[in-house]
């Protein structure tokens, strides 16, 4: 991001100096003040909280220093998310955000249904959908076989809310891509591959082909929601 660059010399602050408050190095940041660079979210959090701004007004700021055009449309809210309306159909949605620290809490939480979100986090899109947005880091190896598709331990992901209800209707469109499932005891990320009608539950696939990452089948009734992967930042 070049806005990353401007604010660090209108402070006065080395890449070194930035690098060392956010705790990575000096390479990263010079990566980092790329204009597409892709910033993880913990990241871009301290960069913005250093230089007292929100993730969201670091991405004004991009748009709007860097001369792009930004429509003065005003933002607004739909299920506890932003969305800042851009140019040529983008949308800048700051989302509640759940860190894998939070997973229990935000199942426990969601069975007492009081819901708290804590952390945001940012994406730009280019649709708008009904659905709730959410995003969650995701936790483990299983989902990671170094293609396009990988989605590696600490990744963040942009889910879309589905009815979970809607997996058991014969529609190939929900087959062969990427979930976030919160269950009972844990959230996962898997590919769902299918729906098995005598036991009421879903085929998760796991994209590392390790022996240790073994296919299953999960029952629906314990998953409490279920997201669709629509987006991911790694």
């Amino acid at each position: 991001m070049y806005i990353i660059k401007q604010l660090r010399r209108k402070n006065n602050i080395s890449q070194s100096q930035l690098g060392k408050e956010i705790g990575v190095s000096l390479r990263t940041i010079q990566l980092y003040e790329r204009k597409d660079a892709n910033i993880p979210i913990k990241n871009l959090t301290k960069i913005a909280e250093y230089f007292g701004l929100t993730i969201a007004e670091l991405y004004m700021h991009e748009v709007n220093d860097m001369g792009e055009a930004y429509t003065k449309r005003q933002p607004f809210t739909k299920h506890n998310c932003v969305f800042y309306p851009l140019e040529h159909g983008k949308y800048l949605v700051m989302a509640p955000l759940v860190l894998v620290e939070w997973h229990k809490k935000y199942i426990q939480n969601l069975k007492k249904d009081k819901l708290k979100y804590p952390f945001q986090g940012g994406f730009i899109i280019d649709f708008l959908t009904e659905e709730p947005h959410r995003i969650f880091e995701v936790s483990g190896e299983a989902m990671d076989d170094g293609s396009s598709e990988a989605i590696p331990n600490k990744a963040y992901v942009l889910g879309l809310e589905l009815k979970k209800d809607a997996l058991t209707r014969s529609n190939e469109s929900y087959w062969n891509q990427s979930y976030v499932l919160v269950c009972a005891d844990r959230i996962i990320c898997k590919q769902l591959t299918g729906y098995n009608k005598e036991n009421r539950s879903i085929l998760c696939h796991n994209l590392n082909t390790s022996p240790e990452f073994q296919d299953f089948e999960l029952p629906l009734d314990e998953v409490i929601q279920v997201f669709k992967i629509a987006k991911k930042q790694l």
